[in-house]
């Protein structure tokens, strides 16, 4: 039953008439007063901001007219944003006056900002970190959105003095652990780096103020929930909890029912694709030319990302496509940071126009231009779905999203289709069928194989460390090497002459002569067979170094008598 709140209870939304959305289902606005307004189930109330607000709703309110500090709202223009999107004109008001919200936004919509404005408006109001231990917390459960959401803050950040940090695994613990030495007012972490930290006691979550948990129906998914679950609890229980995500289902409930205080919930779309923005394409393929179809769809002109259900799918893609012709990148789990990160940023940069990815790795991908989304594995939940489509038309751009089917995954993928709320159009395509073209831009590959090119140096020089120059010898390489070969002129034996430096049995043992008495050729080495002295038959002290042997070394006397008994004793020196 639809019920109109008072305009006292909630100061902080509806205090300002400027802050007014269009929210009636007839398209008129009307008053913040007079928002609908539900119970929701846990306690909390439950608004909703479909977005259909008159453009001369969205002129008016900007970052300022929220209460947005000044500092921010000056920091934010220099970035040139300038109008806050729905789920932020929705959500800021309810964060910055301390309330715990719950922000339901399709992606692209704006979240981080609308987590990220409120907490960096309370660290800049607060004291510094102290060592160890960080006052603000944002749980993301990919080190791509990690860092997705530490580039899009750190600007701002810098801008009040607030120093942001990531904690997520792939890389080495020593600069974090330095970073939270030296204070970090907002950590942004993974669970599974943060769990690490404080068990090594270099991290202490008593300080937070405000804990943030994005994509937290995703964590839940993938297995974080109790470790999420675990990190809660170490934080106060009178902190400020935000929790955005793409969707808000029962999985995240056992979060909101115990960490959440009377929490409002904010939602911006329905948990459905976004059909007004996106053109949905099922296309049937026979499944001898299922790959055929994607390489050239993934030939075609404009950013793809292409998604595969496993990673060993993922790169057998990415080595197909090389074959014939096609560049792409491959993102999943098993890849280290450090080659995850240079092939966002190759794909960011337009250095490749293809990304295959994984469901993993598709949360907190955002790239810029993308037009074309393409699940070469159609996805078995709906809102993995959601989530691979939302890499394109985001921001309120278009895209399109094309799925691949097989005959026997038909019905499968129309009945999950059905559940996000999708219906797409239905084609019957073959490799080189114009409206394949017609529908997704494929083209024909060059069938020529792409070779990688050799990473550039890291430092931006063309010296390595030590000063050579790429193409110097290396350390210990004569500059007369070519007349030095294995297996060529160099041999190993008795051949070259007595003057050439030779190592090992190419050598007479007489060329090095100790105390100037032994003559080349006097023995060589290994000319005496090795049954002629058994092991341990000279005892250890007639080894000499640095001077000549006793007469037992002279050649009549070498295997005549010891000058010791059995029993160690020595002999009495026989008579001259």
């Amino acid at each position: 039953m639809t019920s109109f709140a008072d305009p006292s209870t909630f100061p902080s939304v509806f205090d300002r008439q400027s802050d007014s959305l269009d929210l009636a289902d007839s398209g008129e606005p009307i008053p913040a007063a007079q928002s609908p307004v539900s119970e929701n189930a846990d306690g909390g109330d439950f608004i909703q901001a479909d977005g259909t607000g008159s453009d001369e709703v969205s002129e008016i309110v900007d970052f300022a007219a929220l209460g947005l500090p000044r500092p921010l709202v000056r920091a934010l223009g220099r970035e040139g944003i300038t109008t806050p999107f729905e789920i932020q004109r929705a959500t800021l008001p309810d964060a910055l006056a301390g309330r715990d919200v719950l922000g339901r936004g399709q992606t692209g919509s704006g979240k981080t900002l609308a987590f990220g404005l409120p907490v960096l408006a309370r660290m800049a109001a607060g004291a510094k970190a102290r060592p160890h231990r960080p006052r603000a917390l944002i749980l993301v459960p990919t080190r791509e959105l990690a860092m997705q959401v530490n580039d899009a803050l750190m600007p701002l950040g810098r801008a009040v003095g607030v120093f942001l940090k990531t904690a997520v695994g792939g890389v080495p613990y020593d600069r974090q652990v330095d970073a939270l030495r030296r204070g970090v007012e907002i950590l942004v972490a993974t669970p599974g780096r943060l769990g690490d930290l404080i068990d090594r006691g270099v991290c202490h979550l008593d300080d937070v103020e405000v804990t943030v948990l994005d994509e937290a129906d995703r964590m839940a998914d993938m297995g974080f929930l109790p470790g999420v679950t675990e990190l809660l609890a170490k934080t106060p229980a009178n902190a400020q909890r935000l929790l955005f995500s793409a969707t808000l289902d029962d999985d995240v409930d056992a979060l909101v029912q115990r960490f959440m205080s009377d929490p409002v919930t904010h939602s911006t779309a329905p948990p459905t694709a976004a059909v007004s923005t996106m053109d949905h394409h099922l296309l049937l393929v026979p499944p001898h030319d299922k790959f055929a179809v994607a390489a050239s769809i993934a030939a075609r002109p404009g950013r793809t990302m292409m998604f595969a259900r496993t990673q060993l799918g993922v790169d057998r893609l990415v080595a197909q496509l090389a074959q014939v012709g096609v560049r792409a990148g491959a993102l999943h789990g098993g890849k280290t940071q450090r080659m995850r990160t240079r092939t966002l940023a190759e794909f960011r940069e337009g250095r490749m126009n293809v990304l295959v990815a994984t469901d993993v790795a598709a949360r907190g991908i955002h790239v810029d231009g993308v037009s074309l989304v393409v699940h070469v594995d159609p996805p078995t939940d709906p809102k993995d779905y959601l989530h691979r489509a939302g890499r394109t038309a985001r921001a309120g751009e278009s895209g399109a999203v094309a799925t691949l089917v097989l005959p026997k995954q038909r019905r499968a993928t129309l009945a999950m289709l059905q559940k996000a709320g999708v219906e797409p159009a239905q084609t019957r395509v073959r490799y080189g069928d114009p409206i394949l073209a017609e529908v997704t831009g494929a083209r024909q590959p060059s069938g020529i194989p792409v070779v990688d090119e050799p990473p550039a140096p890291r430092r931006g020089s063309d010296r390595r460390p030590g000063g050579r120059a790429h193409g110097e010898h290396r350390s210990g390489d004569r500059p007369h090497r070519g007349d030095r070969r294995y297996g060529g002129d160099r041999r190993y034996g008795g051949d070259r002459q007595p003057a050439d430096r030779r190592y090992g049995g190419d050598r007479p043992y007489g060329d090095r002569r100790q105390d100037g008495e032994r003559q080349p050729g006097s023995r060589r080495h290994g000319e005496r067979h090795s049954g002629s002295r058994p092991y341990g038959d000279r005892p250890y002290g007639e080894r000499r170094y640095g001077g000549q042997p006793s007469d037992a070394h002279r050649p009549d006397e070498r295997h005549g008598p010891r000058d010791r008994w059995s029993d160690g004793h020595r002999r009495p020196a026989p008579a001259r």
